[in-house]
């Protein structure tokens, strides 16, 4: 039987900016909750925002750490693109590639109020691991 996850995803605080973390079973529940991090910040309440739509995500990168700013940063840009708050995710990674789909809802300020303004995924506080069958993959987030 395995470790438990605790909580799957979770900010903290870091100067001026904010981390965010995302634990999972597998390396792509880590990176999916770090998504859920990252989004937890830009929106009061997560779980008001609606599964409406869905997007297609995929990036790459030279290794396991430079591909979780990647992917981040590959949501981040789907988000101001498309103008859509994301809350669910999915992600599969393959070697140093990941693709995975967001879904969420066009920002309704009268159902959501907004939280921090994540400006991108940054190599501060980087990490990528596994330890006793739990995957954390976590960085800073300029604010």
């Amino acid at each position: 039987m395995g470790q438990k996850i605790g909580l799957p995803f979770e900010t903290f605080e870091h100067g001026a900016d904010i981390g965010v973390r995302g634990r999972g079973k597998t390396l792509n529940e880590a990176f999916e909750n770090a998504a859920r991090a990252m989004f937890s910040l830009m929106v009061e309440d997560i779980g008001a925002i609606m599964p409406k739509k869905t997007v297609h995500v995929s990036c790459a990168s030279y290794d396991r750490e430079g591909l979780l700013t990647a992917w981040l940063n590959a949501l981040l840009a789907e988000a101001s693109i498309s103008g859509i708050l994301f809350r669910d995710f999915t992600c599969s990674i393959e070697d140093t590639s990941a693709t995975g789909t967001a879904t969420g809802e066009p920002f309704d300020p009268s159902r959501h109020q907004a939280g921090v303004e994540v400006k991108g995924a940054t190599f501060t506080e980087l990490r990528v691991f596994e330890e006793g069958g739990i995957w954390t993959a976590q960085c800073v987030v300029d604010v």
